[in-house]
């Protein structure tokens, strides 16, 4: 018999700026919600993403001023969509969000597995014989 372990890398996919008129307090209730989701896939054996924690220091380092500004415009969206192509799956959470929508739709046409809750993600620390 050989163990198989399939840990999925998996983009989180949610509400960053929707709703929030830009507040920087609602915006970070949004990455920690994300947050707290990324933890729960952590922890059955899979390796979580969000596109934040790339886009951010990118946009930081390329010089935008505020959020929504031309540089963050150009990086914030693209950033997630290269991620997607190198993750095996996505997951949407969360409330209203285009942009969250926009990386289902993408995940769907790529071909990557979509999830819409934690709970219908596999358990990668489930040993698998074949």
């Amino acid at each position: 018999m050989e163990f198989l372990y399939q840990p999925l890398m998996i983009l989180i996919a949610g509400p960053y700026r929707s709703g929030t008129n830009d507040d920087p307090e609602k915006i970070a209730t949004n990455v920690l919600a994300m947050e707290k989701v990324a933890l729960r896939i952590y922890e059955k054996g899979h390796l979580p993403i969000l596109g934040e924690w790339l886009a951010l220091p990118l946009i930081r380092e390329a010089g935008s001023i505020q959020t929504g500004d031309d540089i963050f415009t150009q990086l914030f969206h693209p950033v997630a969509v290269r991620l997607l192509e190198k993750c095996d799956a996505v997951i949407r959470i969360g409330g209203p969000s285009h942009g969250a929508d926009q990386m289902i739709r993408l995940g769907q046409e790529y071909g990557k597995f979509v999830f819409l809750q934690t709970e219908d993600i596999p358990d990668a620390r489930v040993a698998v014989y074949a």
